[in-house]
């Protein structure tokens, strides 16, 4: 117990085996680096995925509440959005359907369209996944994600 203990907070816990059970270990999950930190990687993917607007958010939470801020960027960032099982552009679609379906995110919506865009995701493949938010998480949250989506690529000159 107390090793695992000291694995987590020194934030090197091994992979876990994949497919589960399977004891031989020939197969290893796909792992982020650890090379570097939980925060460095973290930063690294908040600028790359959000760019300016992610950062300015980060470094607005550190003003009033600085552990949100971190864990913000150490689980959400360092931790999910590094990982290697994704490609930037599905991470951020399904963000954005998340997003969508949560129904009163629209800030982070805003934000998520725009990195959205800035890691290649077109226009069009962003409006067809809030659409398809339609069907699971209603026509309202639909019709305002659909807003923030047209103003955040209308602002961008995409069209």
């Amino acid at each position: 117990m107390k090793s695992q203990r000291i694995e987590r907070i020194l934030d090197e816990p091994a992979p876990p085996l994949f497919p589960p059970g399977d004891d031989a270990g020939s197969h290893r999950a796909e792992v982020v680096s650890y090379s570097d930190d939980r925060r460095t990687r973290g930063m690294r993917a908040l600028a790359e995925i959000t760019g300016d607007a992610g950062v300015a958010v980060i470094d607005g939470l550190r003003g009033i509440v600085p552990d949100f801020a971190d864990w913000i960027v150490d689980f959400s960032y360092g931790d999910v959005m590094a990982r290697p099982g994704l490609d930037l552009r599905s991470r951020q679609l399904a963000t954005v359907a998340a997003l969508t379906a949560l129904g009163n995110a629209q800030p982070q919506l805003r934000v998520h369209v725009a990195g959205a865009l800035k890691v290649g995701c077109r226009p069009q493949e962003i409006i067809e996944v809030i659409l398809q938010m339609a069907v699971f998480a209603g026509f309202p949250a639909a019709i305002n994600a659909l807003t923030v989506a047209r103003d955040v690529i209308e602002g961008r000159g995409a069209g």
